[in-house]
């Protein structure tokens, strides 16, 4: 019993010593990191926000895509989310990134081992017996090693590994972000197409029609056998339209249901593209307001801060390494006798490190440097792209609401026309060389018409997405709900 407490207090003068100069060693070299604001020249407000959008924190912290009032595409978001292999992936790194953050830090504690060994000859030790007659000994010993963080190596180390975690949070965000708009869309393309596909059929059907009344008139000898020559050259063309579209609508759900992470098969869809509402006009915020709300500039913040913290490592490696050992057991030559024994035990401190290398230890800063600094040059590129996201998002709904305008003028003009031609030719007034240049005018204006539409609703996926998306998680829900109830 007495051995017992004998080794403890050994033990515990050990762990002491040893903590005492861990709290004392608090050097840290390389360069410290500070959040790196880039200026960029850009105005207070965005050049083409001509929208005159509000600011309203709560259009901010929802769902964006439930301003789209469509259920289908909520639940289709809702899929991708869960079920997506690049989301399920984005999510496997952060895992990948604790674990590695965990591995990093027990390099800055001591390592305590055990040794266990049993030894028969006439030579223990390197050193012969007496008589050279066969000797036991047993031992048992409890190890202890630390290097000792006196450079700030392993806290650098763990600095990054921080980072990097952060980094690999805002990468699932990111990707987050960038499958709802590339689910969003993937279905306005889809309804686009599906419009264009109904408006295909309906023409073929009125032209087929048409055919039918001048085929029965060619076959009477009233019409000449050019005009109805004309009208198989339309229904032909409304009749190419349709396998075409029919086509881009099957590739477009097979794009989609990857997206969604499932095999590709139809999809489902809710509003038909001509009779979906737009969402009301979102915020655009401020230029330094986008820095805090993306996710991938603050990714690449957090890598520029992981990577301006190994400069801090290879500095460190510059320096001798200082260690502390320890042994602490019993040995015997009979294991009868093993706890009778004396407490066997030894501490010992070495100092490792670099004389001369041929610069090679500098160049390893060096190295870290360049890194970082090309790191430093991709967050700010980062953000002037994203700049111009914006701009480029605000621009087209500006420039597409004109447009999408002005198509429904046509599609109205062009279907009066139609119709006045058809009038016209009926009675005689024109030629069918009119009634059908009337028809193809319509039909290309509805056709364009459903493009127009679908960029425009794209334009704003895109806006919102150049915003930082609007996407929160639970947690971050649930403490905007608690913070606003709190107001």
């Amino acid at each position: 019993m007495k051995k017992i407490k004998e080794m403890k207090t050994k033990i515990s003068f050990i762990l002491i010593a040893l903590s005492t100069i861990f709290l004392f060693e608090a050097c840290k070299v390389g360069p410290g990191f500070k959040t790196q604001r880039t200026e960029i020249d850009s105005t207070a407000v965005y050049r083409y926000d001509s929208i005159q959008l509000a600011m309203t924190d709560s259009v901010l912290n929802i769902s964006w895509w439930e301003l789209f009032d469509d259920p289908v595409l909520a639940d289709l978001i809702a899929i991708g989310l869960k079920e997506n292999k690049d989301v399920l992936i984005a999510s496997s790194r952060i895992e990948q990134a604790m674990a590695q953050l965990g591995f990093t830090k027990a390099d800055m504690w001591p390592k305590i081992g055990y040794n266990l060994s049993a030894q028969r000859g006439n030579v223990i030790a390197g050193a012969p017996s007496p008589d050279f007659s066969a000797q036991n000994i047993f031992t048992g010993f409890g190890t202890l090693s630390w290097e000792l963080d006196f450079w700030g190596k392993f806290r650098r180390a763990n600095e990054a590994a921080r980072a990097e975690l952060l980094a690999s949070e805002y990468g699932q965000r990111t990707v987050q972000i960038g499958l709802i708009a590339s689910i969003a869309g993937t279905y306005y393309q889809l309804l686009d197409f599906k419009w264009r596909e109904y408006i295909s059929r309906q023409t073929l059907e009125l032209r087929q029609k048409s055919l039918n009344i001048i085929q029965a008139r060619y076959d009477e000898g009233i019409v000449p056998e050019i005009d109805l020559n004309q009208a198989q050259i339309q229904r032909a063309i409304a009749a190419s339209a349709v396998p075409l579209f029919q086509r881009s609508v099957a590739q477009t759900e097979n794009a989609l249901g990857i997206l969604l992470g499932r095999s590709p098969g139809p999809i489902t869809t809710g509003t038909e593209l001509e009779e979906q509402q737009l969402p009301p006009d979102i915020p655009v915020g401020l230029p330094s307001m986008l820095m805090e709300r993306r996710p991938d500039i603050l990714r690449a913040e957090a890598l520029l801060h992981g990577q301006n913290a190994r400069i801090g490592v290879a500095v460190a490696q510059r320096f001798p390494s200082i260690s502390l050992t320890g042994l602490l057991g019993v040995a015997s030559g009979d294991i009868s006798t093993i706890t009778s024994n004396p407490a066997a035990w030894a501490i010992s401190g070495s100092l490792l490190g670099p004389l001369f290398e041929f610069g090679k230890n500098k160049r390893r800063v060096e190295i870290e440097r360049k890194i970082t600094e090309q790191i430093l040059y991709e967050y700010q590129r980062t953000i002037i792209i994203a700049f111009q996201e914006v701009e480029d998002a605000l621009v087209e709904i500006s420039t597409l609401k004109e447009e999408r305008q002005a198509r429904k003028d046509h599609v109205a003009a062009a279907n009066n026309a139609q119709y006045l031609s058809g009038e016209r030719y009926d009675k005689g007034v024109t030629s069918f060389l009119e009634l059908i240049e009337s028809q193809r005018q319509a039909f290309e204006a509805q056709l364009s018409l459903s493009e127009t539409t679908q960029e425009l609703f794209n334009a704003y996926v895109k806006l919102y997405k150049a915003l930082g998306g609007g996407w929160l998680s639970e947690e971050e829900l649930n403490t905007t709900i608690n913070a606003a109830s709190q107001e």
